[in-house]
């Protein structure tokens, strides 16, 4: 695993091999990465990454600048490697243990940009209860996004706020926005 551009492009990292995680490609990080340069100035963001794993999606975005991310999963071993890289790199992540959908409902904070990368085995009505869920509790700015990255198999382009949807290979990045009245 690498970081693919900003301050830190090239390093390698390199995660425990017993960890439970499925991380995104390099090519889908940059396929996903040059369409997030089109809307955001990373060092503006505050950025929440969901089921984080080894943490690679946010390191991309502390390499590119961002300096308020949170990361969140419920296992401990991917909580104590995403500390150690972020002291390591000296990146502004802090990584939190939970239950994703319990930390949802109490976070009572909101994020420019949420990116969620659950398992891919979940069921689709857990896909869906994740993005009612991120909406429901409000944790997204106004002019905030939430991606979900899925396998093809599951489909979000019917639920509300959906703005787009781009396969890469198996993986699909669901796109969503807060639509204002203007937008509709």
């Amino acid at each position: 695993m690498r970081i693919i551009s900003g301050a830190f492009k090239g390093r390698r990292i390199h995660p425990p091999k017993n960890l439970p995680v499925r991380p995104t490609t390099d090519m889908s990080k940059e396929a996903l990465f040059n369409v997030l340069n089109n809307h955001f100035h990373f060092q503006d963001l505050k950025v929440l990454d969901l089921f984080a794993g080894t943490g690679n999606i946010s390191y991309e975005f502390a390499s590119r600048g961002c300096e308020d991310i949170t990361c969140v999963d419920g296992d401990f071993g991917c909580v104590k490697f995403i500390k150690q890289t972020a002291a390591e790199f000296d990146f502004h992540i802090s990584a939190i243990k939970s239950d994703v959908f319990k930390f949802i409902e109490k976070c009572g904070v909101q994020y420019d940009l949420i990116f969620a990368d659950p398992p891919y085995d979940l069921s689709q009505e857990v896909f869906e209860n994740l993005v009612k869920d991120i909406f429901k509790y409000q944790l997204l700015t106004q002019d905030g996004m939430l991606i979900i990255e899925h396998s093809k198999h599951t489909h979000l382009e019917h639920l509300l706020h959906h703005s787009e949807g781009r396969n890469y290979g198996g993986s699909v990045f669901s796109f969503f926005e807060i639509q204002s009245e203007s937008d509709e």
